[in-house]
């Protein structure tokens, strides 16, 4: 099947009045969310000093026409893909497509929004370039198999992710099928992107996800300047579909293209953790507020999770059951239902209990195990609680986490997630971003757009 050869052309030869309406709308919400993690990381995140500060050392932070919301200089391309993507992806707050298990907008909307301010591109062929990369990156993602993906150590962001910025990147570029082929062939030798970061909390996750972006854009323009790439990038002998998993599912890439959008099975984050943590606290809130826990009621707390779930969250639970680092926190159940019993939410700031005796010492109360009843579903985010109260126990399965596309967050529950994220760090700069992130799609010109 050529399934390279056939995402090519869709990637370059879909028309925009294609892309339905409602699917195009959906980008821009989703790049109204993303955006206000970018600002709140510039500000925030512990990594971004290091990332800024290896750009200046080696000379690839040289003013250029591309912006980074939330930092006053202008940068060349691929460094703005490379912090946004970055800095989009430091809260581990951005959106989710749970049928691939990866993070679209992270190593898409970078890449698309640095080829259209070097390019001056409208904000509406900015939108169907970010849908385009939507679908690709999770189509592969989808026929990577996640499960096989993650057992051998890859993460999905940063590897089917590569694939995505790449087809967003060369649309805006206007490449021909057989150049989008080559660029394929480019990002098939540059996807990578390890799980080893979840050892030691490090802070590897964020940025191999803006390199994804920022390789993306290389491997589009290297197609546009003549490069050959190889062909069959994706389905042939050692290409990335066999090279990265065990079980491939090569037809999912293809499947309803153009006519079943995954763009529209996006789901946004309601927590900045993991998403396999998100169930289990969506269920947590709902318990607490039926029966009026504290934190001194509770017993136990046990979590079933599909095995990605605890693979990520879950074990060793030890460690889990210890987070010290945000990334550790991020990637803790334990900990996000600790912040859940004593906060009533989890919101970014409440990384403050990080290190907090009465916040560790639940935690240690909390168990993480694989349900069997969750494996083979077609989300893997749910999540079954049993939680032990006063010596009296309580069950609850919850299937799907809040912020799924069948409950997706209105215009202003995206607006007040965005001015929450901003207001701290915007400078009274977070409305006006707002309002111009609401009319993307009328802008005739994406160069400073977001300045």
């Amino acid at each position: 099947m050529a399934i390279t050869q056939t995402l090519a052309e869709f990637s370059v030869l879909t028309h925009r009045a294609q892309i339905p309406a409602q699917v195009t709308a959906r980008a821009a919400s989703l790049m109204t969310d993303f955006t206000g993690s970018i600002i709140r990381a510039a500000a925030d995140s512990d990594s971004g000093p290091a990332i800024l500060a290896m750009l200046d050392r080696l000379g690839l932070a040289a003013e250029g026409p591309c912006t980074v919301p939330g930092l006053q200089r202008r940068f060349a391309p691929g460094a703005a893909a490379l912090l946004n993507g970055a800095f989009g992806h430091s809260l581990d707050f951005d959106d989710t497509h749970a049928d691939s298990s990866l993070h679209p907008s992270a190593p898409v909307i970078p890449a698309a929004l640095a080829v259209a301010e070097m390019t001056e591109a409208s904000g509406a062929d900015l939108l169907a370039a970010i849908v385009i990369g939507f679908e690709v990156c999770c189509r592969i993602g989808m026929a990577l198999d996640p499960t096989s993906h993650y057992a051998r150590g890859f993460h999905p962001t940063a590897t089917a992710g590569t694939f995505g910025a790449t087809a967003a990147a060369g649309r805006l570029l206007k490449l021909t099928p057989e150049q989008m082929v080559s660029g394929f062939g480019v990002a098939a030798s540059q996807a990578s992107g390890s799980l080893q970061f979840l050892q030691n909390g490090a802070w590897n996750k964020r940025y191999q996800v803006g390199e994804a972006a920022m390789k993306g854009l290389m491997a589009a323009t290297l197609a546009a300047e003549g490069f050959l790439g190889a062909t069959e990038a994706l389905e042939g002998k050692h290409g990335f579909l066999n090279a990265y998993s065990d079980l491939p599912m090569p037809e999912r890439a293809v499947e309803g293209l153009g006519s079943v959008w995954e763009t529209l099975r996006i789901g946004v984050k309601p927590y900045p953790a993991c998403r396999y943590t998100h169930a289990a606290v969506d269920g947590l809130l709902a318990l607490k507020r039926d029966h009026g826990w504290t934190a001194g009621d509770i017993d136990r707390i046990r979590v079933g999770l599909h095995r990605n779930g605890v693979a990520l969250v879950g074990a060793p639970l030890a460690e889990k059951q210890r987070a010290h680092s945000i990334v550790e926190g991020q990637f803790s159940m334990p900990f996000a239902a600790a912040v859940a019993v004593l906060r009533d939410r989890f919101g970014w700031d409440d990384y403050d209990l990080l290190g907090n005796a009465e916040a560790e010492a639940l935690a240690g109360r909390v168990e993480v195990v694989q349900d069997d009843s969750l494996e083979g579903l077609r989300h893997p985010f749910g999540a079954v609680l049993d939680v032990i109260s006063r010596g009296q126990p309580f069950h609850l399965r919850i299937p799907d986490p809040s912020g799924e596309p069948e409950t997706f967050p209105d215009d202003g529950q995206i607006a007040q997630k965005f001015l929450t994220l901003t207001a701290p760090v915007g400078n009274g700069a977070e409305e006006l971003w707002l309002a111009r992130l609401g009319s993307v799609a009328d802008a005739p010109n994406m160069r400073g757009y977001l300045a």
